[in-house]
């Protein structure tokens, strides 16, 4: 049954407007709805229950996340490998992120660097993949390697640097997990271990060459032919 809500519940309609956006939000990233597949308002609200009005309020909300694209006259659908955006969003972080992280390992103080050694032991010991949430990478495993990465550059002391770091890892974080689904053999605990010594050591030629090619691998990986 389709729930609808009075005028004067704007409330329960905008919480359940938050759930439908979490499930759907978390169908693509879980791969549920696979690379170019359509996401037909219709046949999600009839799953999920809902009015009309909210799917598309939860559509509209995860275009402007870079999680669904929306189609002139044919509504929205998943993104592609080949999306374009991807690969400028790739060329944006690592113009980026190695500028930060070389401030990052010059500012930061021994408060830093026990943040960031803690945050790459946490990312170490979280197993990547669970089958329960798909093929993809789990969302324990997801937050840990944000939180990895972002404490890396928390030592340059600049939040809105930092604040830019979080818009371009949203809008890659799906882009991220089908790059590893793509490219399975890939060593990112030596890549990830081998930032930690660098940005601790203090070595900021290393740890900027190292994250840029990190990224490049990531950007890279989704260019691979279809297996």
């Amino acid at each position: 049954m389709t729930q609808t809500f009075p005028a004067s519940s704007a409330p329960a309609k905008q919480m359940l407007s938050e759930q439908v956006h979490a499930r759907l939000r978390d169908a693509i990233m879980r791969g549920v709805h696979a690379p170019g597949d359509a996401l037909k308002p219709q046949d999600l609200a009839r799953a999920q229950g809902v009015s009309l009005a909210v799917v598309r309020e939860a559509l509209v909300r995860l275009v402007g996340e870079g999680l669904a694209d929306r189609l002139p006259n044919r509504g929205f659908a998943v993104p592609t490998f080949s999306d374009r955006r991807w690969q400028e969003i790739a060329e944006a972080r690592r113009v980026v992120e190695p500028v930060v992280l070389r401030m990052s390992v010059e500012r930061g103080d021994v408060d830093w660097e026990a943040r960031v050694r803690a945050a790459h032991h946490r990312l170490a010991r979280t197993v990547p993949y669970d089958t329960e949430e798909g093929e993809y990478y789990s969302s324990a495993w997801a937050e840990a390697h944000r939180a990895f990465h972002r404490t890396l550059l928390e030592g340059c002391g600049n939040p809105v640097l930092l604040e830019t770091f979080d818009r371009m890892w949203t809008a890659s974080e799906l882009a991220r997990r089908w790059s590893a689904h793509r490219n399975p053999d890939r060593d990112g605990i030596d890549e990830h271990r081998r930032l930690e010594e660098a940005a601790l050591a203090r070595d900021a030629d290393t740890a900027a060459e190292v994250l840029t090619t990190h990224l490049t691998r990531t950007a890279a990986d989704l260019t691979l032919p279809e297996t």
